[in-house]
């Protein structure tokens, strides 16, 4: 609690000191052109302290003295300027002589006011605040660049199946001998839209930046491969994040993630023990996997996927213990879209249309306190029955901010499933009631009802699933597929590969045993038919094109990191000039995002979401703080800027329209516009402080 409470003022200083350095920008400029300067005020509000040359330094603010004085003649050698530290510390402002942003009628025909100045002059006055950020955030670069910071490196840790990723196509395939589609976990990225990166957070804002339906160009660099590979990918909108991805993970080390205290080390030897992993210990390292010594997590990945479906054997020590794991590797899945009636995309797990229904995965207390259990297999969810994922969270989501009935199938002692009927459980406003989503795909055979239609990844294209038509009982288990017996969906994979071959161009059709559930329990009471499933070719091919994933997510390992520092100090400035322009470019592309959909302003931070980022990354070291304060400082220069009247950017349109027409803007209009950006600044600090906490808040 301490370490953060030092955190965030450590936030609340720096935030203070960019905000000082703008101010003094139009301070020093005002100076210069011979404007007079009223009051350089740090913070909002009233005056806690003031000084001014003259009279020295006063609680509270001076002017009621300097009137006095003036009032008898007695002001000689009193400034005109009152230095201010306001009651309220955030932001801050110089007050000139004629010049006000939110009341464009305070003008002067003073001989050292703001309108007597040549335009210009104003010009350079008012630019002057956004030049001292865009210096700043450069000096820290640099200075960031020069001492060295922790990164995430630009490699790939991991790949989602049927993701952009997975999909992207090599451009020099033939050339380097990489005839198949898809990045592969270890390929090291050096170049971005003929960019070299410095993290992988320069692929994700890549990503998250491009334009919808428009490729990136990445150059890989692959184990084994002589030549970079050219890929060409377009990014997708993610499921969780709702923006623009190609579905990797950055790259793992080979530690075992971590934790600070006692009891959420507790809690990670529970999640270990679930996955199979019992005696494994937080901060261990793998060594080896099946034999061979392993320098990073990544390599587990990479074994499992050329495991052909074999278990996996691997090692982690903590230099005085050694632990081995048997793996068994994940049968990999279909992966298509369902295009909802809104026109939202969502990624679907399927086998031919084959789905495995929904379950409740890990708990909240909250989910706890209404009834629902880690494994409970969702057998009603509000009006559908047996749901898979797609089709349950579509159902919890149409019910924001109401309750839906839910009829689950526990496991008892026995081992025995029992329905189990809950009360009405509530949904919050953001659609969820709190539990992590899983399916049954690995311990059983049951199916949801297959989706009538689907949507191949990058295209627009629509299809219906092999299943769909065949398969009219949601809940039923499938037992056998031409007699050879199944329990789970890599069972079922398994026993469509030996029914059907993929040189051949002709249909197949395969037997298949169905058990019906009966009083909404799939058990041995239910009815058992025989169903005849005609397969085309191409569904044949890919089946047998599938491959396997790992058991465990790449979240078992902490991220890899390398250390970001310039070989010298030119190297460094020209790094630091080089981050500020990717940085102004990048929160311009974002506004352009903004307008075109594919950022939402729910992605905004506001100052409670920008403070409370702010407090995690000061967290992470002095170095990483200044690499903080930077970037804001680069975003305070751009929104500055903006074409808005009560920013400087609004301000700065209206001066250059006198320095070119000779007349300056008619008040009226000024005054129009500046309500107008008073109105829209409002509503947007409103809209994004709401979301900020709600995210904060979990609501």
């Amino acid at each position: 609690m301490l370490g953060t409470t030092l955190d965030f003022l450590l936030v609340l200083l720096g935030f203070g000191a960019i905000i000082f350095v703008h101010e003094l920008g139009h301070f020093l400029a005002a100076r210069w052109a011979g404007i007079r300067v009223l009051a350089f005020a740090v913070g909002f509000g009233p005056a806690l302290l003031s000084f001014r040359k003259g009279i020295g330094l006063r609680g509270g603010s001076s002017e009621a003295e300097v009137e006095r004085l003036r009032s008898r003649g007695a002001a000689a050698g009193v400034s005109p300027t009152e230095y201010r530290l306001n009651v309220l510390p955030f932001g801050g402002y110089v007050k000139m002589l004629g010049q006000e942003d939110g009341n464009p009628e305070a003008v002067s025909d003073a001989p050292d006011s703001f309108q007597a100045c040549k335009p210009w002059k104003r010009l350079i006055v008012i630019s002057a605040g956004v030049a001292m950020n865009i210096v700043t955030a450069a000096a820290l670069f640099v200075l960031v660049f020069m001492v060295g910071m922790k990164v995430e490196p630009a490699r790939i840790g991991d790949v989602d199946p049927g993701s952009p990723a997975a999909r992207a196509i090599p451009i020099n395939g033939h050339e380097v001998g990489v005839t198949s589609p898809g990045l592969l976990p270890g390929d090291s990225i050096t170049a971005i839209n003929g960019h070299a990166p410095n993290s992988f957070s320069d692929l994700v804002l890549a990503t998250a930046m491009a334009e919808r339906g428009s490729a990136i160009q990445l150059t890989v660099v692959r184990r084994g491969v002589g030549e970079p590979i050219q890929f060409v990918v377009t990014p997708e909108t993610g499921r969780e994040s709702g923006m623009l991805e190609i579905g990797v993970e950055p790259a793992r080390s080979a530690t075992v993630v971590d934790a600070g205290d006692d009891e959420q080390r507790a809690s990670m030897r529970t999640a270990f023990k679930s996955l199979g992993l019992d005696g494994l210990e937080p901060g261990m390292r793998l060594t080896s996997v099946d034999g061979h010594e392993v320098a990073d997590g990544t390599e587990l990945f990479t074994h499992v996927r050329a495991s052909g479906g074999r278990v996996v054997q691997a090692t982690f020590t903590d230099g005085a213990t050694t632990v081995n794991h048997v793996l068994q590797p994940r049968a990999q899945l279909q992966v298509d879209h369902l295009v909802r009636a809104n026109r939202a995309v969502t990624p679907i797990e399927h086998l031919l249309g084959l789905m495995p229904v929904m379950t409740v995965g890990q708990t909240t207390e909250r989910a706890e306190l209404q009834g629902l259990r880690a494994g409970d297999v969702f057998a009603r969810l509000g009006a559908v029955e047996f749901p898979s994922i797609a089709e349950g969270m579509a159902e919890i989501q149409a019910h924001k901010g109401r309750a839906v009935a839910i009829t689950v199938l526990r496991r008892e002692a026995s081992g025995e499933l029992v329905p189990v009927a809950l009360p009405a459980v509530q949904v919050n406003s953001k659609g969820q009631i709190g539990f992590g989503v899983g399916d049954t795909s690995r311990e059983s055979a049951l199916v949801s009802t297959p989706l009538p239609s689907l949507k191949r990844p990058g295209s627009e294209e629509r299809f219906v699933p092999a299943a769909a038509g065949v398969f009219r009982t949601p809940g039923a288990r499938i037992v056998s597929i031409n007699d050879r017996a199944v329990a789970c969906f890599a069972d079922i994979r398994t026993a469509l590969r030996e029914a059907t071959d993929p040189a051949s161009s002709s249909a197949a059709t395969v037997s298949v045993r169905l058990r019906r559930p009966m009083g909404g329990l799939p058990g041995s009471d239910g009815l058992e038919e025989t169903l005849s499933w005609t397969i085309s070719p191409s569904d044949i091919k890919a089946i047998h094109a599938l491959g396997w994933q790992s058991p465990v997510s790449p979240g078992l390992f902490e991220p890899e990191q390398s250390l970001l520092k310039a070989s010298s100090p030119s190297t460094a400035l020209s790094m630091g000039f080089a981050e500020t322009r990717r940085v102004m470019l990048s929160t311009y592309v974002t506004f352009l995002r903004l307008f075109q959909g594919t950022v939402k302003v729910e992605h905004l931070k506001g100052p409670v979401g920008i403070a409370h980022l702010g407090t995690l990354v000061a967290g992470k070291g002095l170095i990483w703080l200044l690499f903080f304060l930077a970037l804001i400082s680069v975003n305070l220069a751009v929104v500055n800027f903006l074409p808005l009247p009560i920013v400087d950017g609004g301000q700065f349109l209206f001066i250059l329209y006198e320095q070119l027409s000779g007349r300056p803007v008619p008040m009226v209009v000024q005054s129009v516009a500046t309500l107008a950006g008073l109105v829209l600044i409002g509503c947007v600090f409103l809209t994004v402080t709401y979301n900020d906490i709600r995210q904060l808040l979990g609501l």
